[in-house]
């Protein structure tokens, strides 16, 4: 049997785990969700857990080690989760060495976005590439960047928190309490809300009949937009210009080879493309303007994927 990683993607929603052989297909896949409020010890239970039934999917597979992906701020190297805040009562908690004690595997940790963009990067629309600014845009904004085939991670792995570049003095305040971030005005949540602000309940609006009649969801809006709605296709095109300033910024901060966009937002990028291309060519410098930005071809899969190159690549 080929070389096999044990890899999680440890959400504040759902924890993941699958079983990744050496070319980055998945062998087995289970989830179940986060005891996110229970602590540290119920979630290294959860794992455990999870653990035994992946493997379980494959009876002979023999893991050479765990890669986890895991919400930050974290620290990499000491294996340390600094104080996510979608997991209650996690602050300085050595999850890697826990795991290792527990389930008697090395065990190597990265921030969850760096993996999804390790996973791109080996086995998905990042491959060749020097490097690459992966960006994740579904509830919030994420992202990791690799550059010259490593993974930047700054002081304490702290870097790459692109989804809090301030990018505008305007709009709603963000979750961490400023505005103007890049994640306040072009993430998911922030597409649906403004679709929400622009309708009621009631009336007869495509994106409310998609809802069903409740407040309306970025999804929402890309399904909408591909009927024709002009509401909605209004909506993608703010959408797709707020993305293309956050990414021209990126471009000029860390020249990668390629972009590479997913989560759920991504499944309207055919619809985005053309405004955030447009957007580029107007605000980016010359020698940065025929830099790529691609849809990730990982999907979901992603981080999961990259967790297990932490073990298979290393």
């Amino acid at each position: 049997m080929s070389r096999i990683a044990l890899a999680f993607d440890l959400g504040g929603t759902e924890l993941r785990a699958a079983l990744v052989g050496d070319g980055g297909n998945l062998l087995a896949f289970a989830s179940m969700p986060t005891l996110a409020n229970d602590g540290p010890d119920a979630v290294i239970e959860q794992i455990a857990m999870l653990a035994q039934k992946t493997c379980s999917q494959v009876p002979d597979a023999k893991p050479l080690g765990i890669g986890i992906g895991a919400p930050g701020p974290l620290d990499p190297v000491a294996g340390i989760l600094t104080a996510p805040p979608t997991l209650a009562g996690w602050r300085e908690v050595p999850l890697a060495s826990r795991l290792q004690d527990r389930l008697n595997l090395p065990v190597r940790l990265e921030n969850d976005a760096n993996a999804a963009a390790l996973g791109e990067w080996h086995f998905g629309a990042g491959r060749g590439a020097a490097s690459l600014v992966f960006v994740t845009v579904s509830t919030g904004i994420g992202g990791g960047v690799i550059s010259d085939g490593r993974i930047v991670h700054g002081r304490r792995g702290l870097a790459g928190e692109i989804g809090h570049m301030t990018i505008t003095s305007e709009g709603d305040r963000c979750l961490c309490g400023a505005v103007g971030c890049f994640e306040a005005v072009a993430s998911g949540t922030a597409l649906g809300r403004r679709a929400t602000a622009l309708t009621k309940p009631g009336d007869g609006s495509t994106l409310r009949r998609l809802s069903r009649e409740g407040d309306v969801t970025g999804r929402h809006v890309v399904e909408a937009a591909r009927s024709g709605d002009e509401t909605a296709l209004g909506l993608i095109d703010r959408e797709a210009r707020w993305l293309g300033i956050g990414f021209t910024n990126l471009l000029h901060l860390y020249s990668p080879d390629i972009i590479v966009m997913g989560g759920g937002i991504s499944y309207g990028y055919d619809l985005l493309r053309k405004p955030i291309e447009a957007t580029i060519q107007e605000r980016a410098m010359p020698a940065y303007r025929d830099v790529p930005v691609v849809p990730a071809q990982l999907g979901g899969h992603a981080g999961l994927v990259g967790a297990a190159s932490l073990i298979l690549l290393n």
